[in-house]
């Protein structure tokens, strides 16, 4: 009997709420409002750090691959002084093939090579032109390391890579720019004066720390030698392969280039070694700031909403004097009015959260799109904004329902 009981009166105390709320709708939407601006401001936070940080894992997944690394002469050129990266080029030697070759025959099954070389230019198909495109030479392997999103055909191969075939995987914007509304697979770009023939299209990537990554033309680097001769230094970008914990490929790469250019132990590297994190660190770092101000901001939103829904309670609860006291004199305890003034601040609370969380919900999805950011309301996040909103109410209503219970019933009948 007694959880019936207790249904019983707990369904009891929100009719009467929702009546109350009901019978002066301006004086609850204005605590409804407040509220719903609070829990709106910290859903709000909440769902853009989320989305900042996935976009950052995912940016640097496009980027270099997921658990990937990139070995290279200097890597490190955002991160020293203009002095300290002259230094750097002047002590470490370029990486060559020789170097790759090294790598990949002491690799033993720990970590997957591909090189890499990068620079601008300029594609053309029939009278179409798309300027600075960045094109790159590399190996078969790099499809393996990263996750190059190829929506159509393919990658090329290592029998492609030896002979040095002209042929070229191409991004979303150079699709777009050279062949509108047609199929580019089988088709011919010209990059160098040479024609290649696309016969893989990538999906649209968006972009990673502002570069664009539907700029791209992968081509095979013996290939891309041809037209611009052999590089000054290589990039080679590392994998661990299915199974492998990164670090294991990490150290496997790491001591094999220190053993190939015969380094002393405790000597200085003279090569660089960029991981991932480097390209996270700078959104992550950016969340955690946000993060940081938002958080009293958020805090302050809700003590406003609080003060508001306290002060329409407190004018509820003299509005309601006489019927509190006639209550009171036919019966009803203490208990019972502070838990039906409670009631009444709690539901104008927690419908005020949950507008405030609809609403960002329906913004987010909205604004997912042209913000380029996946920005969606978790389910643990709506519970704590939830909560928030209802505890918010209980504290708003402690000092009216205090104040309910002690009004003096004589003095409350006498009130016309």
């Amino acid at each position: 009997m007694q959880p019936a009981r207790a249904l019983f009166q707990l369904r009891e105390l929100s009719s009467q709420a929702a009546q109350t709320c009901l019978a002066h709708p301006l004086r609850s939407g204005l605590g409804t409002l407040a509220v719903a601006v609070a829990v709106g401001t910290l859903v709000l936070v909440h769902t853009t750090l989320d989305g900042l940080t996935l976009f950052a894992q995912r940016s640097a997944a496009r980027a270099f691959g997921s658990d990937t690394f990139v070995l290279a002469q200097v890597a490190a050129s955002g991160r020293v002084s203009r002095r300290e990266l002259a230094r750097m080029l002047e002590r470490n030697p370029p990486l060559r093939r020789a170097d790759l070759r090294f790598l990949e025959a002491h690799a033993d099954g720990r970590a997957i090579y591909a090189p890499t070389v990068q620079r601008g230019a300029d594609v053309t198909a029939g009278s179409r032109k798309f300027e600075r495109a960045y094109l790159m030479g590399t190996g078969p392997a790099l499809v393996a390391i990263r996750d190059l999103g190829i929506a159509r055909g393919r990658f090329f191969s290592e029998a492609e890579e030896r002979r040095a075939a002209q042929v070229a995987v191409i991004g979303d914007e150079i699709v777009a720019a050279l062949f509108p509304g047609q199929d580019a697979l089988g088709r011919t770009i010209r990059v160098g004066g040479r024609g290649f023939q696309v016969i893989g299209v990538q999906g649209k990537l968006g972009s990673s720390g502002g570069m664009s990554l539907d700029r791209y033309v992968y081509v095979p680097l013996p290939a891309y030698e041809r037209i611009y001769g052999s590089p000054a230094t290589l990039s080679i970008s590392a994998r661990a392969p299915e199974g492998l914990d990164v670090l294991v490929a990490e150290d496997r790469a790491w001591a094999s280039l220190r053993a190939r250019r015969s380094l002393a132990p405790g000597e200085p590297d003279n090569f660089d070694l960029l991981t991932p994190e480097a390209a996270r660190s700078f959104v992550v770092n950016l969340a955690t700031r946000i993060g940081a101000a938002a958080t009293p901001i958020s805090a302050m939103a809700l003590l406003a909403a609080i003060v508001v829904v306290t002060n329409t309670t407190l004018v509820s609860v003299t509005q309601r004097t006489r019927e509190i006291g006639v209550r009171r004199a036919i019966g009803a305890t203490r208990f019972q009015v502070i838990h039906e003034v409670l009631a009444e601040s709690a539901l104008v609370s927690f419908t005020g959260g949950a507008v405030g969380l609809l609403v960002v919900v329906v913004a987010a999805r909205l604004a997912s799109v042209p913000l380029g950011l996946e920005l969606s309301v978790s389910g643990r996040t709506a519970v704590v904004a939830l909560a928030h909103a209802a505890g918010a109410g209980l504290l708003a209503g402690y000092y009216p329902a205090r104040r309910a219970a002690h009004i003096d019933v004589i003095a409350a009948l006498r009130i016309e």
